[in-house]
Formats: C-alpha cells, structure tokens, sequence
C-alpha cells in the first residue's frame, strides 16, 4: 500500500494537487478538512462542534480527527493506498496515524510538502473565499491566525517526518503542472 501525506498550508495548493494525484495513482483521497465541511453541512453535533474551532481559526481536536480517519480507512479495506490532504497536522497526530497503519499493516510512505509564500497564500485564499462559501477563506486576520497555528502546531510535523527520512519539500508557486511534475519526481523517487 502506497500512502503519501501532501503537506503545506492552507491555500499552499494540496486540493488542486490532491485530484490530480488520485487520478495518476488510483490513491483514496483522504481530507480531514472535507469530511469536517460534510460534518458541518449535515450540521451534525461533530460538524457544529467544529465549525467553531475552524471559524476561530484554531484546530479541531486530534481525538475527533483521528477517531473519523479511523473510520474512513475502514471504509475503504481494498485501497491501493491513501493521499493525506492537510493531515496530519500536528505531531500528536502524526504519532497517532503511524500507530493507527501500523495496526493496518501499513505505514506513511512519503510526505510531500508544498512551499509557498505567506503573501501569495494570503492572496489564494482571500480569492477562494469570494467563490468557495468557506467563511475561514473571507476574512484577512483568520487566514493570517491560521499560518500563525500552522507554524506553532503543523511546522514540527516535517521535522517528525524528516527524521523518519520521509520528507520532501517542493515548490508550490508556478503552474499547476509544474507543481505536479515536481510531486511525481519525488514520488518515483520514493518507490
């Protein structure tokens, strides 16, 4: 089983990456932040607990997360393999997931991080919010608090991965295809 974590902030691209990925490799895509937007549109207790932390711009807590990546996996038994899409985000649950495809008999095989400025991010998400409905993407300060989590909280996550020898860092501002040709390098590069 192949599974790759797609790392970087948000606005950083793993989305645009994330369905060009899954059609080059046959991977399930696996975004914790699609399945807590499904929570919050089915407006169930799950997705309006959560709605709170995203809207402040804060994180939802591991447990929830990791508890629904559970779940996920166990609904897709016969997959090639996993894409990450923005998980894990902390160290925490960067150890939990390991735990969790040890007992699966798999493990993570690369993390791809994709490297982009705060400026061109602030950019890409303020242009997102004016079509995609997300409330966190419309408001400069809460996308600004958010690269402020993602440094404190998600940054140590690539020193996790790289003393496992499984980072790689790419750059993640020029064309969608070029951005992609540099994550299936890396991938060949893995396998």
């Amino acid at each position: 089983m192949f599974n790759l974590v797609l790392f970087g902030p948000p606005g950083s691209g793993k989305g645009t990456q994330s369905d060009k990925l899954v059609e080059q490799y046959g991977l399930i895509h696996l975004s914790t932040g699609n399945l807590l937007r499904k929570e919050i549109a089915d407006q169930t207790a799950l997705g309006l607990s959560a709605k709170s932390y995203i809207d402040s711009g804060k994180l939802v807590p591991d447990q929830v997360v990791i508890g629904m990546v559970d779940s996920f996996f166990d609904q897709h038994k016969g997959a090639k393999g996993f894409l990450f899409d923005g998980f894990p985000r902390t160290v925490a649950q960067a150890a939990a997931l390991d735990e969790l495809l040890t007992q699966k008999n798999t493990a993570i095989s690369i993390v791809i991080a994709l490297e982009v400025s705060e400026e061109e991010l602030v950019k890409r998400l303020l242009k997102r919010g004016q079509t995609s409905g997300r409330s966190d993407d419309t408001d400069e300060s809460v996308i600004r608090k958010r690269f402020a989590v993602y440094g404190q909280e998600t940054s140590p996550v690539a020193s996790y991965y790289q003393a496992a020898g499984k980072f790689r860092s790419i750059a993640g501002e020029g064309s969608v295809e070029e951005i992609f040709a540099g994550i299936c390098s890396q991938i060949t590069s893995a396998r």
